[in-house]
């Protein structure tokens, strides 16, 4: 009988050993588990972190590159497009010169943050350029015209119309500012219009 109750009593500790060394193993293996998904989420965050600073520095650079362009009277830096990646910056477009294209490079290059300047800027044909200004002009005129001919509420036959560069000139009589304001509008809502300079008169 005593013997029973020894072997009860051993069978309670070894039983009582083994489910504490399981909750502890358990419990170590889940601290185990919430260390490796914390470092994982924070490698991840320090990833992300990473790149949105590259993106910032990038946009950064961009900017003062085009700031730089902008300031520069040599360069005519409206036609310049500018991209960054990685402190690479890409100048592409058009320019005057082989001249204009190079001292582009230079400036770029001198701005701060700037690792290499891609360049991939070409001369425009003067000749050519001049003929499909012209060209252009001419048919942003015709168009100007005949969508003033098309509306009842404009004299378009006292109106004139002078395009030059994109930037139209409306010229002539009318007989209320409504009607001002009407060819007005109908001139800045063709394509290609870069400005509209009103010179009508009310009479």
């Amino acid at each position: 009988m005593t013997t029973t109750k020894i072997s009860k009593t051993l069978l309670a500790v070894v039983l009582g050993s083994v489910l504490a060394s399981g909750s502890a193993f358990a419990e170590e293996t889940l601290a185990n588990k919430t260390e490796a998904t914390a470092d994982s989420a924070g490698k991840k965050i320090d990833s992300s972190m990473s790149k949105v600073g590259d993106f910032m520095d990038d946009s950064g650079i961009t900017a003062k590159v085009k700031a730089a362009l902008v300031d520069d009277k040599n360069i005519k830096s409206t036609d310049i497009s500018v991209k960054t990646e990685k402190k690479v910056v890409t100048l592409s477009g058009f320019v005057e010169s082989q001249a204009q294209a190079e001292h582009a490079v230079a400036t770029a290059k001198k701005v701060e943050g700037v690792s290499s300047v891609s360049d991939k800027l070409h001369v425009r044909d003067a000749k050519s350029q001049s003929v499909k200004g012209y060209a252009g002009d001419a048919a942003t005129t015709s168009e100007i015209k005949g969508k003033l001919l098309a509306d009842d509420s404009v004299p378009s036959r006292h109106v004139k119309v002078e395009t030059t560069d994109g930037v139209v000139q409306l010229s002539g009589e009318v007989k209320t500012s409504a009607q001002s304001e009407r060819a007005e509008s109908i001139a800045k809502a063709v394509e290609g219009v870069k400005s509209v300079k009103n010179d009508l008169k009310v009479k």
